[in-house]
């Protein structure tokens, strides 16, 4: 080949691979945001053509308009939504709606199960939710998760860890593992770091991870070797 014409297509091929790496992370940023957006002016369209109405005229009749109102309104709804479950009243009443909720046996469960998960998500840190390690798919090898709640073996007492481990890449599938506790390591990493890792499959991670159960008194690899000791294998 031509060393010319071989050293445009090097050339180019790097170029167009640093635009790739340049522009992904933007047009990622772009689909989700406009994914967002879409959502709102969707959901609040019927309260845009509500106003048209009350309101009749060529005013409301820009498709940017109707969009940009519809996301507006559909902000103000959720902020007063969220002022108001905020208050005694406001928690009573979507108890109340709560329980007729539970009434409707399809809809109960749907609700029931994205409510805990929602609630799950957005629990502090001091109600059990973190970041660990376990031994998945075999023993050795350490897959992050997420502990969502602490259950109990109804025969022998154990404790058990539910444990949700995300794909990398695309977390929206995972596995659900059921751990004894000793099985499990804890680790020092955030929600954030632990979703960056998983998103980038471990490009963006911290410097330095809590990989192995250190024994409370030891030093050194001594402490180390202790711990890989008292934890069974798999």
């Amino acid at each position: 080949m031509n060393p010319v014409l071989s050293h445009t297509l090097r050339d180019l091929q790097r170029n167009i691979l640093a635009g790739l790496i340049t522009a992904g992370p933007l047009f990622v940023t772009w689909l989700v945001f406009s994914f967002v957006l879409g959502a709102l002016a969707k959901a609040g369209l019927p309260l845009v053509e509500l106003l048209e109405a009350i309101f009749p005229g060529d005013r409301l009749s820009q498709p940017w308009l109707q969009s940009g109102l519809a996301i507006l309104l559909t902000l103000v709804v959720l902020y007063v939504l969220g002022r108001v479950t905020s208050l005694v009243i406001g928690r009573q009443a979507l108890n109340v709606f709560e329980t007729l909720l539970e009434r409707l046996p399809f809809v109960a469960k749907v609700y029931t199960s994205v409510r805990q998960l929602i609630d799950s998500m957005m629990a502090k840190k001091d109600s059990g939710q973190r970041v660990v390690l376990i031994d998945f798919p075999i023993a050795g090898q350490k897959s992050i998760g997420f502990q969502t709640r602490t259950i109990l073996d109804s025969t022998t007492g154990q404790e058990l860890i539910a444990v949700l481990l995300p794909n990398a890449i695309n977390p929206t599938s995972a596995f659900l593992q059921l751990v004894p506790a000793d099985r499990v390591t804890d680790t020092d990493l955030t929600m954030e770091q632990a979703m960056s890792m998983l998103m980038t499959g471990g490009a963006v991670a911290p410097d330095a991870i809590r990989l192995t159960e250190r024994i409370a008194g030891a030093d050194g690899l001594d402490g180390i070797a202790a711990a890989a000791r008292l934890t069974p294998p798999l």
